[in-house]
């Protein structure tokens, strides 16, 4: 949308009156401003007339007619369901540096053109590079730079860069330093870090988002903001609320932690007929509550049973301890005596080492594979779903889950349980906008996972997830059914384009957020009143109509 020098003077002068009348005048005043979105060739010649700092711009934008426009939409993109869907962007911006994020932002705003921002691609619902309405992709792929200072146990990550990229850099540097963040190599620091982002190292030191100390961002005007620059209310909002609605990110400045020179791991695994349903139970009432160097997720799934070859369910306890084996033993027969753990199921290693095993490579494979931008095992169509559970499942929940895993679309479906506790019990659900901290005893993911082509393929996978996530209500948090947003679901809830009330985006930002929307909502009104930055599930202002 183009603004005549008339509505600049205008907006200039309502900034200077009462926030709330601000807001709203600023709202009609753009429902009068022309409607009419420019073509995207007028929006690529903004681009190049835009003054930029270093490398021209031009080397770095995929118009639809770009030879190399569909490799490099393609590249990120992490889900089948999204690859070939009709709503591709309009152009690509790979920016090379900050100049061209600024460019995207002004000429965005003066054509008409919505934002979609992408780290790793791992969105779950595809947000980052799909949308109905034109639209261009701002692609941080070339902006990865990491670094690290040992010294101060710190440093500086571009947010193109992946959660492997950054742990292969602290690794080159230190063997006792480390970061509390995901699983997933490939995942982008961009989405993970502003979402929140747990790994094995939660329990003793949190989410990656507790850990950030600083960050840069661009806002909607175009200015580059460091914590100083955007106050601690931005600050706030973009750790845990999603950075996609306030702007983007295009820097995170994070503390290390320290990691012991051995840890152990072991995946132990517990069919229903090897009393599964009753040692999850036991889990339960311990997992949250054991020293907060251990972490044991569970991580259900169908098997061929190795008594009859009949389908079961196997439930695969994986676990990281921050010592030796010659501590975790005593401490497990203690504890967890009904896992039955020997030392023959651990190993010691380094923390590194530990990434790799956690993310599924085999042993002694070099660290390198943990630059790579691709799925270890390909790609396929997904569907995810989310809950958080503060009473323990009786057996009979359990048991009533079970068939599930025996059905069709179960062939490659998951159900995960991570336990919360130790050092997330301790920080307060308003320290940064992700709320699921004390009285959570852990964390449910669901997915499904199928190779079959075709919208009935893909209907009945959804179906079937949606089923089990139904089946689960009476079992999880309530008042609000908790989900976290990092596992984006656009099933409960999703905004409209041209017009989303606050009450109807808490509908699913409550869930994500709790109590925190609010405030979240209050910071977007107040550096984004126009919502320039949305999706499906993105903050909105109080009290404005969105642009169409």
């Amino acid at each position: 949308m183009h603004l005549s020098p008339m509505h600049k003077h205008t907006i200039n002068k309502m900034m200077q009156l009462s926030p709330y009348f601000s807001v709203v005048a600023i709202a009609l005043l753009f429902s009068f401003a022309p409607s009419t979105a420019d073509t995207h060739e007028n929006f690529v010649q903004c681009l190049y007339n835009y003054p930029h700092n270093t490398t021209s711009i031009s080397k770095v934008v995929y118009t639809q007619t770009n030879s190399s426009y569909l490799s490099t939409l393609d590249f990120s993109i992490q889900n089948l369901r999204f690859y070939n869907v009709s709503s591709k962007p309009l152009v690509i911006v790979t920016p090379l540096d900050v100049s061209h994020i600024q460019a995207t932002i002004i000429c965005s705003q003066h054509h008409g053109l919505q934002i979609r921002t992408r780290s790793g691609g791992h969105d779950y619902e595809g947000l980052s590079y799909v949308a109905e309405v034109p639209f261009v992709v701002v692609d941080l792929i070339n902006l990865r730079e990491i670094n690290v200072d040992v010294e101060n146990s710190t440093a500086w990550v571009q947010a193109g860069a992946t959660i492997g990229e950054l742990y292969h850099s602290i690794s080159e540097k230190s063997k006792t330093l480390g970061f509390p963040a995901g699983v997933c190599p490939p995942v982008g620091t961009g989405g993970h870090f502003s979402g929140g982002g747990y790994g094995f190292l939660m329990r003793r030191y949190g989410l990656a988002a507790d850990n950030i100390i600083d960050a840069h961002i661009i806002d909607v005007k175009g200015n580059v903001l460091d914590r100083a620059g955007m106050g601690e209310d931005l600050f706030w909002a973009i750790r845990g609320g999603g950075g996609a609605s306030f702007g983007v990110i295009v820097a995170w400045k994070i503390k290390l932690v320290s990691v012991p020179s051995t840890v152990t791991v072991f995946r132990v695994p517990r069919t229903l007929e090897q009393n599964a349903t009753e040692i999850i139970h036991k889990w339960q009432l311990v997992a949250n509550k054991l020293d907060d160097g251990l972490i044991i997720r569970i991580n259900m799934a169908r098997v061929n049973s190795s008594q009859n070859g009949k389908l079961t369910v196997e439930a695969q306890f994986e676990s990281m301890y921050l010592g030796g084996v010659d501590e975790l033993i005593p401490l497990m027969q203690n504890s967890f005596p009904e896992l039955g753990l020997v030392r023959e199921d651990c190993t010691e290693m380094s923390w590194i080492d530990s990434v790799l095993y956690m993310a599924g490579f085999t042993s002694g494979q070099s660290t390198d594979v943990l630059l790579n931008r691709t799925q270890l095992n390909g790609l396929s169509f997904f569907k995810a779903k989310s809950d958080y559970v503060r009473d323990p499942i009786p057996d009979v929940g359990l048991q009533g889950l079970w068939p599930f895993f025996y059905e069709d679309e179960a062939q490659a479906a998951y159900v995960q349980f991570t336990p919360y506790g130790g050092r997330m019990d301790e920080i307060s659900e308003s320290e940064i906008p992700f709320p699921h901290r004390s009285g959570n005893i852990f964390h449910i993911q669901y997915g499904v996972n199928w190779q079959e082509e075709g919208e009935e393929a893909s209907l009945r996978h959804v179906e079937w997830i949606r089923r089990v996530y139904s089946y689960m209500e009476a079992y999880v948090s309530k008042s609000p059914r908790a989900a976290y947003v990092n596992y984006r679901d656009l099933a409960i809830g999703v905004n409209n384009d041209g017009y989303t009330s606050y009450s109807q985006a808490s509908i699913w930002g409550l869930k994500y957020f709790k109590n925190n929307f609010n405030r979240l909502a209050r910071v977007k009104t107040k550096v984004d009143p126009l919502n320039f930055f949305r999706n499906e599930q993105s903050i909105p202002p109080l009290m404005l109509k969105g642009r169409k």
